[in-house]
């Protein structure tokens, strides 16, 4: 709340001011507010770090396009492109801490450099599209200057509500007859992209999905508005239609008709009543009968976005195999394993050759429902990846999470965004726990390329059960949810949580404690006050921070002190 107030004190007196001009003077961005030296200092810093968070040559255009764009939105002479396009290019690197001071030292910035991340977010929304790499490129600018990444948040919502308060203020008379206008617009839109229901053609609900609020306010008569927002921005109404979904479709507004190739179950579910400009999608790994019968229920306290779901898939079988794994654990098996297999899973020998004869005999118990569960989560994986690409979300950034098989769905549906043109800038970060898919780099790469903040990889090295149902799915020595992937990009970072996961079931049992262990945002850190305001903490953001396997690894006494 204290970044909330701080913001709506310095907005106030920004407006008043304005009032005071009166009319005759033009509406002046922010950016373009600071002096000359901040302007160019501010440019070359964005250009730095585009740099450095992306240097891939596939990332080139996005750099191009973004510095040249930024240079004119800054109003800077036409004569400093050259030197910002070297920044973004990767040149200037160790100039990152000059050009901070520069930036800090400006009038504006210094007396509330929450400016700039409003800045940010208004370059970053100005044409409907808040792409994934412009977060990522937000969350680090605001962390060279220091800024609380609670700000970002506190930023993105006020937007939201500054379109209810707007709509608020139209009277009846416009609305019914600007919904009428815009729902034919909105009706040949769907038919010329296509965005029709899987079971042919059937147009999706238009007052369905993520747009939710704003059709209940009648963001549908807005929508088309040229009308700035609120936060001094000169993002218009008409750009939360394309970040919400076309006709407001949404995820809650899918579901599929009729069978898509061997799926039987897709389905969102939402975890949250809130909205927001970045969504998280949780997803489950497996089912089992009692309290955690349900997709939701691993995902009670976390709150990584104010607007959350849970993909519902295939139940029938992930029921079946949850109540196995458990049966499994709590047989016989359970009691020889802790000795018996410790050996073998830690020393990353896992074959069938070196498995206990005892354990193989109750293979069959569980292989069947294993065998097709692991067959469906690539198939439910590759769905998830066409309905992203679609933008069924509409145009902002996409957070997934997930464990065990819930984590193959993801790996399945990034590999196969990776396969498709214009796959970038919809993923901000992905969490995989504990996950049964293969553990080299190498099999790992193509994900960067989709993937804009961070790839997590939350794994236990005395997983024996995930090690032992993994033999025969997979001749992969490697799994991931069993060891670090070692994968030389500034993405990828490893997480052991050994200290907290003591065997596979833990995963939906502990989740509570391993959220907080990897860094995500639970509603006891927002009721305490003590949340990042991001994923990872601010630190992580930092060119200089390592992802070496020590630096990540959860200790014995935090886990005690989180819980």
């Amino acid at each position: 709340m204290a970044a909330e107030e701080k913001w709506e004190g310095w907005a106030s007196k920004q407006h008043s001011g304005s009032e005071e001009a009166g009319e005759k003077e033009p509406c002046v961005l922010l950016g373009q507010r600071l002096g000359e030296p901040g302007r160019f200092a501010y440019a070359a810093l964005c250009g730095i770090s585009l740099a450095w968070l992306f240097p891939e040559n596939e990332q080139s255009s996005f750099r191009t396009e973004f510095i040249e764009g930024f240079v004119k939105w800054l109003d800077l002479p036409d004569a400093v492109l050259p030197a910002m396009a070297a920044f973004a290019s990767g040149l200037g690197g160790e100039g990152t801490e000059t050009f901070t001071e520069i930036l800090l030292k400006d009038p504006i910035v210094k007396e509330n450099p929450v400016v700039i991340t409003q800045d940010l977010l208004d370059f970053s929304l100005r044409d409907g599209y808040y792409d994934a790499r412009a977060r990522v490129l937000i969350c680090h600018i605001i962390w060279l200057l220091r800024i609380p990444l609670e700000e970002l948040e506190v930023l993105e919502e006020s937007l939201l509500e500054s379109l209810r308060l707007q709509k608020e203020e139209e009277s009846e008379t416009a609305e019914v007859s600007r919904k009428k206008k815009e729902r034919r617009k909105k009706l040949k839109r769907y038919l010329l992209i296509g965005l029709a229901t899987v079971g042919g053609g059937t147009v999706i609900g238009l007052t369905g999905g993520l747009a939710a609020p704003l059709v209940a306010t009648g963001a549908a008569a807005i929508i088309g508005s040229a009308g700035a927002a609120a936060l001094g921005s000169t993002v218009g109404i008409a750009v939360m239609a394309s970040l919400f979904g076309a006709a407001g479709a949404g995820l809650t507004g899918y579901k599929m008709k009729k069978r898509v190739g061997a799926i039987e179950e897709f389905e969102f579910l939402p975890l949250t009543e809130g909205k927001q400009l970045h969504i998280t999608i949780a997803i489950t790994g497996w089912l089992c009968t009692g309290k955690y019968g349900s997709f939701t229920a691993p995902w009670s306290s976390m709150l990584q976005s104010r607007e959350q779901y849970c993909l519902a898939w295939e139940s029938k079988y992930l029921m079946e195999l949850g109540n196995t794994l458990d049966t499994l654990l709590n047989g016989f098996v359970n009691m020889m394993a802790q000795e018996a297999l410790k050996f073998t899973v830690l020393s990353g020998i896992v074959t069938a050759l070196t498995w206990p004869t005892s354990l193989l005999t109750a293979a069959s118990v569980i292989d069947n429902p294993w065998g097709v569960c692991l067959h469906r989560s690539a198939e439910v994986g590759k769905h998830l990846a066409h309905i992203l690409l679609s933008r069924q979300q509409g145009k902002r950034p996409v957070t997934l999470i997930g464990f065990s098989l819930g984590a193959r769905v993801i790996y399945f549906c990034l590999q196969e965004m990776a396969k498709e043109k214009d796959s970038q800038g919809i993923i901000e970060d992905v969490v995989l726990l504990g996950a049964p898919v293969e553990g080299e780099a190498k099999y790992w790469k193509a994900i960067t390329k989709v993937v804009s903040g961070r790839i997590i990889n939350g794994y236990c090295r005395g997983d024996w059960l995930l090690g032992f149902v993994y033999r025969t799915s997979s001749v992969q020595i490697n799994v991931a949810g069993l060891q670090p992937v070692n994968l030389d990009d500034r993405r990828m970072v490893n997480m052991d949580l050994s200290s907290v996961v003591n065997g596979h079931l833990d995963y939906m049992k502990q989740m509570d404690t391993i959220l907080k262990a990897v860094g995500i945002k639970t509603k006891e850190c927002w009721l305490d006050k003590r949340s990042s305001g991001s994923l990872f903490s601010p630190p992580q953001w930092a060119p200089s921070r390592g992802t070496q396997e020590e630096e990540n690894t959860v200790q014995e006494e935090g886990t005690a002190d989180g819980e």
